[in-house]
C-alpha cells in the first residue's frame, strides 16, 4: 500500500470548482432577492 502524505494532494480544480459555486451561489441570492423587491414594488 502506498504511504500518504497529508497535504501533497493537488486541490486547484477543486478550489476553482469551489469558488465558482460561491460565485453563482451569490449571483442566485441576489437576483431572488430583487425579484422579491420587485414584485413587492409592484404589488404595492
Amino acid at each position: 500500500m502506498a504511504e500518504h502524505k497529508h497535504g501533497s494532494m493537488d486541490i486547484e480544480v477543486q478550489k476553482k470548482t469551489f469558488e465558482g459555486f460561491i460565485k453563482a451561489s451569490t449571483w442566485v441570492a441576489g437576483v431572488s432577492i430583487a425579484a422579491l423587491i420587485f414584485i413587492a414594488l409592484v404589488n404595492g
